[in-house]
């Protein structure tokens, strides 16, 4: 539970779109960089963060996934991590690495990430136990600060779930497009969602510079 007079809200956005990710492969542990569009897209993320958060908003503790995809997201979206967390990465798709949904359903009809376990990889219980860890802490920044969190698509959308106290299941409710960004609140205590999946296109981008 937040605390009952909680000062800041948790902003989420995820990683700007890989070569992995705009095909549909299942990207845990593999380290990829962004692709050029990926790169435009968390400038523009940056673009709709300060917009959301204000101009003259206090700074935010930032925490950061290790992966790279989500560290040059940060960089591209203009924010320094106070703290690169392991428990901030991807959903450990283990054997499902790199694979695709329909190629998995040539083995396992029906299969999902959010149904069905992986093999060698996390459970959902697992994965809940990490993100928790973070929203634990998120809480208690939140009584003076807000929490800039930097991560991935399936863990975010877990973290959405148990910022609400659902079962890590119920993030398969929630869409979370890459480099877009998500907006966690509270009202007298309680958790609950003030924005959800905007994309950076919300804002638009800055003018050329004038002729001289």
């Amino acid at each position: 539970m937040a605390s009952e007079s909680p000062v800041g809200r948790i902003y989420l956005l995820r990683h700007g779109e890989t070569e992995w990710s705009r095909t549909g492969r299942h990207t845990g542990r593999t380290d990829l960089p962004l692709t050029e569009h990926g790169e435009e897209q968390a400038r523009t993320a940056g673009r709709l963060l300060e917009t959301l958060r204000g101009r003259d908003a206090p700074p935010p503790v930032v925490w950061c996934s290790p992966r790279r995809r989500a560290l040059d997201t940060a960089a591209l979206a203009g924010l320094t991590p106070d703290a690169v967390r392991e428990d901030l990465a991807e959903w450990d798709y283990g054997d499902y690495e790199g694979r695709t949904t329909p190629d998995i359903r040539t083995e396992d009809p029906g299969w999902t990430i959010w149904t069905r376990p992986v093999p060698h990889g996390e459970t959902g219980e697992q994965i809940a136990k990490r993100i928790d860890e973070v929203i634990a802490d998120a809480d208690r920044e939140l009584a003076r600060r807000d929490v800039v969190l930097i991560g991935h698509g399936h863990a975010s959308r877990v973290l959405i779930a148990r910022y609400l106290g659902l079962a890590p299941a119920a993030g398969v409710g929630f869409a979370f497009d890459p480099a877009s960004v998500t907006v966690l609140g509270h009202e007298r205590g309680a958790h609950r969602i003030d924005l959800l999946n905007a994309p950076g296109g919300l804002v638009e981008p800055p003018p050329p510079p004038a002729d001289r």
